[in-house]
């Protein structure tokens, strides 16, 4: 028989290496679904689940099952109704935490994900914690238990602490891939204002005008023949286009 110190150190030494875990994902190039795997296993363990799964919304605000402690059928399609209706749905819209401690209790609130939770005849009590950040839903994660009762307060608490880390790693992933996009946008942007800057160069030497001028015929005949002007520079430096040409363009 374990004592009881032990099992509470042990518990702490698991949770400990649970947010170390987590922590460790917040790289710049991590792996989101391994972050997401993590979070579900970690919560399972340390909250004496019997399932856990995690939804997150996708652009539309649509909540998709992104990680599942099992693949089984009925846990499954309990995560994949709830983004139709029931707790984790509830947690993502409102930002709250949703207790269920019976779900025999709820077939008013949520009639069909209810009844499927009585045809898997596995769950008995289901606990939706929101991911957020600030006010913000990203997402939500479910804990599924075989009998009733509710979750106690210190395991409400460390599992909506597992959920925060895992939605800073997710906003993480998010802001860097649109900082990768915005980056991308502004280094073509350079790249194109170098070979702007080229073709006014071979511009002015053919035409004997200065940079401006060049410049001016340039633009003129981007917006005449309905070119990019990096395109049009392109052709330019490239010899693809007579600069002479340039000069045929129409005023405006």
């Amino acid at each position: 028989m374990s004592h009881p110190d032990h099992e509470q150190q042990d518990r702490e030494q698991h949770v400990s290496k649970a947010f170390v875990a987590l922590a460790d994902t917040l790289v710049a190039d991590y792996d989101i679904i391994d972050l997401l795997d993590k979070l579900v296993a970690h919560s399972v363990a340390l909250l004496a689940a019997d399932a856990a799964g995690l939804l997150l919304g996708d652009a539309n605000g649509q909540l998709r099952v992104a990680a599942a402690s099992s693949e089984d059928t009925n846990t499954m399609e309990l995560l994949q109704l709830q983004s139709d209706e029931g707790p984790c749905l509830e947690a993502y819209r409102n930002v709250t935490q949703v207790p269920v401690p019976d779900l025999a209790q709820v077939v008013d609130r949520w009639p069909t994900f209810v009844a499927a939770v009585e045809r898997a005849g596995a769950f008995q009590s289901v606990h939706a914690l929101p991911l957020r950040l600030r006010g913000q839903a990203v997402g939500a994660l479910g804990l599924f238990h075989r009998t009733p009762g509710p979750l106690p307060d210190a395991d409400v608490a460390l599992g909506q602490a597992l959920a925060d880390v895992a939605t800073i790693g997710i906003l993480s992933e998010r802001a860097i891939r649109r900082g990768e996009v915005v980056n991308e946008q502004l280094q073509t942007a350079l790249n194109s204002r170098v070979i702007v800057e080229q073709a006014k160069g071979v511009i002015a030497q053919r035409l004997g005008v200065g940079m401006d001028v060049a410049f001016d015929q340039l633009r003129r005949y981007a917006r005449a023949n309905n070119l990019r002007l990096a395109e049009l520079a392109r052709q330019t430096v490239q010899g693809e286009l007579d600069p002479k040409a340039l000069t045929e363009a129409q005023p405006g």
